[in-house]
């Protein structure tokens, strides 16, 4: 076997194209935009080399075969935030073979101990958590964009390495047309008749107004979750909602105000992967015609729910039930969409687990965010999972 560390147009056409081997028999497994993939290990396009760094490389067997990737990296931010200094590992791609995998994860643990990291988190991102992160252990049907997806096999390469699970994850899916139990309708309009309330869907028209009003409900909101936390700058925002804009829907993002103030967010996007099935991770001039005419046949049928975040003061008022309502309104318009997948949900955030369940959705997909501890006599914490009634 032979590593090769990312470091050149060429390097970095392998790690791509690593993927494209790995699942060139797997009719289920959507390639994401080449393009996407590189942003994240771009300085330029990725504002977490503002305080992170990564690395990347490429395994071949001896006949020069592409059989496996890895990349590690490291947000200063967060690293120290935990008993052991912590980084992350995330991109792997592996044959089904043991040797293989442990020459991937041994040199990612080289690097990030060089780093100063004593522990490694993977498979993860390195960015936002609502991209690339955790190990699909349950659920192998159609991955929604963005979200993980890999052959069955990985678990055991992971957990026979010796990572640990950190936190498990589940993804939702709600059957728009089976309609949601009526008393989720009652509780919305009881709310959204309570003096002070206003529910407002985005428009580009107020991009700047309501990309604020975003950031700050995020902020406020998921301040709670300190260990994955990052304050979320309206640029960054911005610069989502200007690379979705072409298959973006105004109604999919919702607002909650209370006395002009807002209180609550929802984040949708049509499922892109349902196009991106037909182009191979490219977007060249052929593809950018497919892609349009995919979009204007209505190939998209499926949204993904992104996020949902209700600040503090105004959790456990029925905000949630009220998005749900305006978006069942929203489909009623729209009726080539016929399903929703809420992705994802960690077990640390029963709160968000027991809404998803009110509404009609039911857990589809499981997912794993591992820790692996440098030294093995230190003692393993697990995510704290808080108990609600």
């Amino acid at each position: 076997m032979k590593l090769i560390s990312v470091s050149d147009r060429s390097s970095e056409r392998m790690f791509l194209d690593t993927a494209r081997r790995i699942y060139r028999d797997d009719k289920i497994w959507v390639c994401p935009l080449d393009n996407d993939i590189k942003a994240v290990f771009d300085p330029a396009r990725n504002p977490y080399f503002k305080h992170g760094t990564a690395r990347r490389w490429v395994l071949t067997d001896d006949s020069n075969n592409l059989i496996g990737r890895i990349a590690a990296f490291i947000d200063h931010n967060m690293a120290n935030s935990y008993d052991q200094p912590t980084g992350g590992i995330g991109f792997f791609e592996c044959i089904n073979d043991n040797d293989a995998a442990v020459k991937l994860f041994d040199t990612a643990k080289q690097w990030l101990q060089e780093q100063g990291m004593e522990a490694m988190d993977g498979p993860i991102n390195f960015g936002e958590t609502d991209k690339y992160w955790g190990l699909l252990v349950n659920g192998f049907t159609h991955p929604s964009f963005d979200i993980a997806y890999n052959h069955a096999y990985y678990r055991d390469l992971f957990e026979s390495y010796g990572f640990r699970v950190y936190y498990k994850m589940e993804g939702f899916h709600l059957d728009i047309h089976k309609g949601i139990p009526e008393r989720i309708f009652r509780i919305a309009e009881r709310v959204m008749k309570k003096p002070g309330y206003e529910f407002h869907h985005f428009t580009w028209k107020e991009t700047d107004k309501y990309i604020n009003d975003f950031a700050l409900v995020f902020n406020e909101a998921w301040a709670s979750f300190k260990q994955y936390f990052e304050p979320l700058e309206p640029e960054y925002i911005r610069e989502t909602l200007r690379k979705a804009r072409p298959i973006l829907e105004e109604e999919f993002i919702w607002l909650a105000y209370f006395e002009g103030k807002p209180i609550a967010i929802y984040l949708m996007f049509p499922d892109l992967n349902q196009i991106l099935k037909h182009l191979n991770g490219k977007l060249d001039p052929i593809s950018v015609l497919r892609f349009l005419w995919l979009k204007k046949r209505k190939t998209m049928t499926r949204a993904r729910g992104m996020l949902m975040g209700v600040i503090p003061k105004f959790q456990g008022l029925g905000i949630e039930s009220a998005f749900i309502v305006n978006l069942v309104n929203v489909f009623r318009n729209k009726p080539h969409y016929t399903e929703i997948e809420f992705s994802w949900v960690a077990d640390f955030n029963p709160k968000m687990r027991k809404i998803f369940i009110s509404v009609g959705s039911v857990p589809v997909k499981e997912y794993i965010t591992y820790r692996y501890l440098f030294d093995p006599s230190k003692e393993f914490k697990r995510y704290p999972i808080p108990d609600i009634k």
